[in-house]
């Protein structure tokens, strides 16, 4: 709602129409309108502007004199060229403090927003996600970044957080050839979206520990957590354990939802800092199936 846009002195319509009037989107009065979602009326005062400051021509059409014909001036071509220096300059120092990761995100969703005004469904979604299971390189690393990215720019978990994920999920790989023990990842294309685990041996009394899930914010709606869960839980009953058990906070309702959804449910509740963070912390647990 600025009234100067881009570095000009001009409204954000004035500017929409420098730019689609050069890039020759449009070429009448009624195009724009449409364009703009502007009534017949305020589009006619915004021309008559813009001719009168020398940055547009509007001029009758030769075969139907009620049409106007826009084009813009050599002041409105300069300006045109201004604002573009404008935006390039605006865009380069938004992405230069940006990694090549961040980079690619930025693309993927800008794809997937303009897809989703034109109706179109995003390639990301027509992509398969492969849930994999067992060690996969780099598998440490990238649960623990992912751990420590969400719950840091969500929660202030720290380096305490960090240091344990690592720190355990290394001990739990050096185990994870046993059958009581697995992982279960999930890619897309190479890209690393969650990971699941479940740990056999450390609660003891044959139960399972579920640790460790985690999904990627951008790739919600794509069903991952649910497989995941679905994953787990057909491993668990498999292995005949005598019970599941989970341990998270209060606060993270997405993945509680799919905690009960697949028969855990809250079984203790307690003030806590095991990760670094004052927290409520939740023990679920999922009795074995009869």
């Amino acid at each position: 709602m600025d009234s100067k846009l881009a570095g000009t002195q001009l409204p954000p319509s004035a500017v929409h129409t420098i730019i689609e009037v050069g890039y020759g989107t449009v070429s009448t009065a009624s195009e724009l309108g449409s364009l703009l979602h502007l009534e017949k009326s305020s589009i006619s005062r915004m021309l008559k502007k813009l001719e009168a400051e020398g940055l547009l021509t509007v001029e009758p059409d030769a075969s139907d004199r009620r049409v106007q014909v826009l084009g813009l001036s050599p002041s409105g071509t300069a300006l045109l060229g201004q604002i573009e220096t404008f935006a390039r300059a605006q865009l380069l120092s938004a992405l230069s403090v940006g990694s090549k990761t961040d980079l690619q995100i930025i693309e993927d969703g800008l794809s997937a927003f303009s897809g989703a005004l034109r109706g179109e469904v995003s390639d990301r979604s027509l992509k398969a996600v492969d849930i994999l299971q067992g060690y996969q390189p780099c598998i440490i690393a990238r649960i623990t970044g992912l751990h420590a990215s969400f719950y840091s720019e969500n929660y202030g978990f720290g380096s305490v957080f960090e240091r344990k994920v690592a720190t355990e999920m290394s001990e739990f790989l050096g185990r994870i050839d046993r059958p009581m023990n697995i992982v279960f990842s999930a890619w897309q294309a190479g890209r690393f979206l969650g990971s699941v685990s479940i740990d056999g041996e450390d609660l003891g009394e044959n139960m399972a520990h579920l640790r460790w899930f985690i999904v990627d914010p951008d790739a919600q709606g794509l069903g991952v957590g649910k497989r995941l869960m679905q994953c787990s839980v057909d491993f668990i009953d498999s292995q005949e354990f005598s019970e599941s058990r989970l341990w998270t906070f209060q606060g993270l309702d997405a993945a509680r939802h799919l905690y009960e959804f697949f028969g855990f449910h809250l079984a203790e509740e307690s003030l806590g800092s095991q990760w670094g963070t004052p927290v409520t912390e939740q023990m679920f647990v999922r009795p074995k199936l009869q």
